[in-house]
């Protein structure tokens, strides 16, 4: 492989803002930027919402990368809860044989690893509170299972407890899914139990803890003085909590940085070890009694807390001005502009909209996404903001993942799924920009744009139907003609246009010989037909200035504004000739035939459409008798 030429590094996360992937990202990033490689990220938040219908669309952008496409991969497959796509993200890794490193896991010998040691941490937390603080009824809240470093905390746990000769007892064990909402429900499912209150609650995560800890001093106890609380991964907010969160510090940028060098170095040939073990040590504080040692210099502290309370408030009000001006939108073309009016407020470089090419189709409950690639063939790209400059690309294969192929230089891309529940709508992807791991909000403007497009599409759709609806208003379905409601709602304003400017109109009704006698012999399916080819003579007789419609179920009316001497004569002719025309092509055991009639007047105030129509009925009638003794006198 050249040397000199950029490597495209594949990166799968689920979920990009927890202060875990944030911080490996960070490391990862540093050292692509500065050895020239180009990662893009796919990432979803699955489990955000509470819904495996929504998930499902969540988790289809891992459905769109094409692994054969990049020089290697690193997967954060530890970030997900769900064994199966765990399962179906390494089955394509190992199809593409790329270099591969994948962070916790060693399901698989052909992949390296880089693992943070977390059985061995936890233990030592848990033989801590057990050992120095005397506690023997221990309460844990548990990540997935299905996921590894989740199992191995659940098992240190489990060990602890069993070297120090204590119980287990599976009611004070919850089992979360790593979020912070899990925290609480830990604590309002043992309120609900009845259970006497632990000497401590053992959480798998801080943002478990944090919650558990808050849920626990609303119901009225304190901390650590009536039960301790402890998590592991000693964040940020963990830290500066109050009381700070005794937890488990890990090297999370240098882990990061060291998964994207094993990366960089297998990609050019240089050996690397097949698994890296990087230690964490425990941070025993205030939740646990002991005196907290990492709470942040309170000058920093307060700088880093105004500096994000700026960054959220900034990120708030983005969202809010894009989703009130996304809210007024109806046309994709709107979406699209509002998009691009704020846009350049995300700090990045690029943004591109891609949506599938069918996005825009109709669908039912029916119809519900079964094929497991999710997208389309073909992909459009209406908006590629770059640097304040748009442009769009009409088509692109789905397989290419970037609408304009991969940048030739050091680039992070975050690719983010574009949904409606299951359904797939496409992705966006932001290139050199931190939104999508320092803001809270990202998964919100997800949402806001994944919601607004649905709503275009629902606009689309109803407006076509409004449509429709409003030309079976006025269309004959047979004829496809106007029908009596089109014909007045149409010339009625063109007759009263006509009063004012005191033209002369030519009314015309046209009725049908013997409809009856062809359904009663020949069947209604012939009556169709020649009343259909009936009004296809009476089309083709139409002037410019002229419209037509089936006025009933075999009577036809021709309008004409601007008459002139000898329309009427002219007209008959015409519409006589094409019957006879007609006739003569089709060859039917029965006469297509109809009688015509025609009034010409210059429009009066006190005329109405109505009034004119009934004297050319009249006139057509007078026609019509003609016709009849004409036949009569032709028997005698």
């Amino acid at each position: 492989m050249d040397s000199e030429k950029t490597k495209n590094i594949v990166v799968v996360v689920s979920g990009l803002d927890e202060e875990y992937q944030y911080n490996i990202i960070r490391g990862m990033n540093t050292f692509a930027l500065e050895h020239g490689m180009n990662l893009s990220y796919f990432a979803a938040f699955g489990g955000m919402v509470g819904s495996k219908v929504f998930d499902r669309g969540e988790y289809s952008i891992y459905n769109l990368i094409d692994y054969s496409k990049f020089d290697g991969a690193i997967l954060m497959t530890n970030t997900f809860s769900e064994a199966d796509m765990r399962s179906k993200i390494f089955s394509g890794v190992r199809s593409a044989g790329i270099p591969t490193v994948v962070f916790e896991s060693h399901e698989y010998p052909e992949f390296y690893d880089i693992s943070i040691d977390n059985f061995t941490v936890m233990k030592r937390l848990v033989d801590h509170i057990i050992n120095f603080h005397g506690a023997r009824v221990l309460n844990f809240i548990s990540g997935p299972l299905a996921n590894p470093e989740g199992r191995a905390r659940y098992e240190a746990f489990l060990s602890a407890m069993k070297d120090n000769g204590l119980e287990v007892e599976e009611d004070r064990i919850f089992y979360g899914d790593f979020k912070s909402h899990d925290g609480k429900q830990a604590i309002e499912d043992f309120a609900d139990s009845n259970l006497p209150l632990p000497d401590a609650f053992i959480c798998a995560n801080d943002s478990m803890a944090l919650t558990a800890a808050s849920a626990l001093e609303k119901l009225g106890y304190k901390i650590p003085e009536d039960v301790i609380v402890t998590g592991f991964d000693n964040t940020f907010s963990a830290r500066n909590s109050f009381p700070s969160i005794t937890s488990v510090k890990r090297p999370l940028f240098t882990a990061g940085q060291k998964a994207a060098e094993i990366v960089y170095n297998l990609i050019n040939g240089i050996e690397q070890p097949h698994s890296t073990l990087l230690e964490a040590a425990p941070v025993f504080a205030e939740s646990c009694g002991c005196p907290s040692e990492t709470t942040d210099d309170l000058k920093e502290y307060k700088k880093i807390t105004y500096k994000r309370m700026e960054v959220i408030n900034s990120n708030i009000h983005i969202v809010n001005r894009l989703t009130a001006g996304l809210a007024e939108t109806e046309t994709s073309t709107e979406f699209f502009n509002v998009i691009e009016e704020l846009i350049g407020d995300l700090g990045c470089e690029k943004f591109a909209v891609c949506l599938t090419d069918d996005w825009q189709d109709a669908f039912n409950s029916s119809s519900s996404v079964t094929d497991p690639d999710f997208y389309s063939g073909y992909m459009t790209a209406p908006l590629i903001w770059d640097n304040g400059k748009r442009r769009s690309v009409g088509y692109f294969p789905s397989s290419n993942m970037f609408p304009e192929g991969f940048e030739t230089r050091a680039c992070i891309n975050y690719f983010l799924p574009l949904h409606f529940s299951e359904r797939c709508l496409g992705y966006y992807i932001v290139t050199n920009g931190d939104f999508p791991i320092y803001s809270l909000l990202c998964h919100t403007l997800t949402m806001v744009l994944s919601n607004s497009i649905e709503n275009i599409r629902k606009l689309f759709h109803l407006n076509k139907a409004m449509d429709e609806l409003n030309r079976l208003y006025i269309i004959d379905p047979l004829c496809n003609i106007y029908n009596r409601n089109g014909f007045i709602n149409i010339a009625d304003d063109m007759f009263k246009d006509c009063v004012k400017e005191n033209k002369c109109v030519m009314l015309s009704f046209i009725d049908m010989d013997g409809l009856k006698f062809i359904n009663d012999n020949y069947g209604h399916n012939e009556g169709d037909f020649a009343i259909q080819r009936l009004a296809n003579i009476i089309q083709d007789c139409c002037g410019r200035n002229s419209i037509c419609a089936r006025f009933g179920g075999d009577e036809f009316i021709i309008f004409t504004v601007d008459a002139k001497k000898g329309d009427e004569s002219a007209l008959a002719r015409k519409f006589n000739t094409e019957l006879e025309d007609i006739n003569n092509l089709v060859q039917k055991p029965y006469l297509i035939s109809a009688s015509i009639g025609s009034v010409t007047t210059f429009a009066k105030e006190n005329d109405t459409l109505y009034s004119i129509i009934k004297k050319a009925d009249d006139a057509m009638y007078e026609i019509k008798k003609q016709k009849k003794r004409a036949r009569k006198s032709e028997k005698m």
